[in-house]
C-alpha cells in the first residue's frame, strides 16, 4: 500500500470527530474538576498500550531520563504518555502522530492538565520527521510503530535527529511468529491491510545497522499480560464500562478488539517488546 493512501486508513480508523467532547463530559461524570486535572486522571484513554501509565514510567526509568532531556515522541496519541513523561521526570516533550484530531486533543489535555510549557503536540508523519539532526536527547515511541510498513524509514529517521548518544526508547508490538496470522479487530486495526508487525530478529536488526547499541532488549509480554487481561474483560462488559476508557476512542468494539489482543498474545501471535538503543557517539 502506498503511504498516502496507507495515511487515510490510519486517520480514519483513529480520527474519530467530538473525540475531546466525550472525554471532557467522561470527566464531568466522574466528577473531575478540569481545573484541578492531573495528567492521570485521563490516562484510561490517554495511554491506551498495555501496562498504561505504570509501563511508561517503568520505560521512561529503564531509559534513564534526566530532567530537560529533550524528547520526541513519535506517534504520540492522545499525549498520555509525553504528559507523564514531562509531570515524572521533567523532560520536554514534543509529539507529532499523523492523526490530526489526536494532536488537538492532545494539545488541549495537556492545557488542561497545565503542562503546556512542557509538552507540544502536532501533526507529523514518523517517515518524514520535521526536524534538523541531531535535535534531540531521546525519541520515543509506545506502540505507534503497527501501522508503520517502512520501518527502515522510519528508523533511518529516528537515528538522524538524534544527538550522538542518544536514546531510542520503545514498547512496541511485534509479531511473535513469523507470518502469524493474528485475530482481528485489534486496537489498531480493524483488517489485516492497516497492520505491519515484524518479529523481534527483524526489528533489532534493523536498529543495530544504524550503528546504535542494544541497551535493553526485553520481551515484556508475561510482565503485563495478565494485568491487560482484567482490563479487557472490563472493557468488554457493557454492563459495567468504565467512565474513562479507550471505548471513547474506539467505540463499540473496543472490548472486542482488546480481547483479542489478549487471544493473540496468549497464544504467542503477537509479543510486546520494550528496547533502549543508543546512538553512537
Amino acid at each position: 500500500m502506498d503511504n498516502q493512501a496507507l495515511e487515510a486508513r490510519v486517520n480514519e480508523h483513529y480520527g474519530k470527530e467530538g473525540l475531546l467532547e466525550r472525554i471532557l463530559t467522561a470527566a464531568s461524570d466522574e466528577g473531575l474538576s478540569l481545573d484541578h486535572c492531573q495528567s492521570s486522571d485521563f490516562s484510561a484513554v490517554s495511554e491506551f498500550h498495555i501496562g498504561g501509565r505504570k509501563s511508561t514510567i517503568e520505560l521512561a526509568k529503564m531509559a534513564q531520563l534526566s530532567e530537560g532531556d529533550k524528547v520526541l515522541d513519535v506517534g504520540c496519541g492522545l499525549g498520555g504518555p509525553a504528559r507523564t513523561l514531562v509531570e515524572e521526570f521533567g523532560v520536554f516533550v514534543d509529539g507529532i502522530d499523523l492523526t490530526s484530531e489526536f494532536c488537538a486533543v492532545a494539545n488541549e489535555l495537556t492545557r488542561i492538565t497545565g503542562l503546556s510549557e512542557g509538552a507540544k503536540f502536532s501533526q507529523g508523519n514518523a517517515l518524514n520527521l520535521n526536524c534538523e539532526p541531531g535535535s534531540y536527547d531521546v525519541v520515543w515511541t509506545q506502540q505507534s510503530c503497527m501501522n508503520i510498513e517502512d520501518k527502515r524509514q522510519m528508523f533511518a529517521e529516528v537515528n538522524r535527529v538524534l544527538k550522538p548518544g542518544g536514546a531510542y526508547v520503545f514498547q512496541e508490538v511485534l509479531a511473535g511468529v513469523e507470518d502469524a496470522v493474528i485475530k482481528f479487530p485489534v486496537p489498531w486495526a480493524k483488517e489485516a491491510n492497516m497492520s505491519y508487525l515484524w518479529d523481534e530478529e527483524k526489528i533489532k536488526n534493523s536498529i543495530l545497522k544504524l550503528n546504535m547499541v542494544a541497551h535493553i532488549w526485553k520481551n515484556a509480554t508475561e510482565q503485563y499480560l495478565d494485568e491487560y487481561r482484567i482490563l479487557a474483560a472490563k472493557t468488554a462488559d457493557v454492563s459495567n464500562t468504565p467512565v474513562m476508557g479507550v471505548h471513547l476512542m474506539l467505540g463499540g468494539q473496543a472490548g472486542v478488539m482488546r480481547r483479542n489482543v489478549v487471544s493473540n498474545l496468549s497464544q504467542g501471535l503477537i509479543a510486546i517488546y520494550q528496547g533502549v538503543f543508543k546512538k553512537e557517539k
